[in-house]
């Protein structure tokens, strides 16, 4: 009798445990999400909507800071998600 009382006390402590950290597994995934769709909305109304990456409608100048902005900031959003990623969960068991 003495093991069925420790048994429920052990289960609700893994549970929340789980919760817990599937809970920060999604706000990983929402963050990763949404810091990548910022980024390519910015990019997109920079090269595209303001043209310095349209080479008809931008000067070589633009251009080069454009293109030279999109690999510096994909960099750094590759770093970041990286940063994000990098840590494993630990096992529930």
């Amino acid at each position: 009798m003495a093991e069925e009382k420790e048994n429920p006390e052990r289960e609700p402590k893994k549970i929340d445990k789980l919760d817990r950290d599937l809970f920060w597994f999604l706000i990983k995934i929402m963050r990763t999400i949404f810091v990548g769709f910022f980024w390519m909305v910015f990019n997109v109304f920079l090269g595209l909507y303001l043209g310095f990456a349209v080479p008809e409608e931008s000067t070589p100048g633009r251009m080069i800071f454009f293109y030279s902005w999109f690999v510096l900031s994909l960099g750094a959003y590759l770093y970041m998600v990286w940063r994000f990623w990098r840590k494993k969960m630990d096992n529930p068991d």
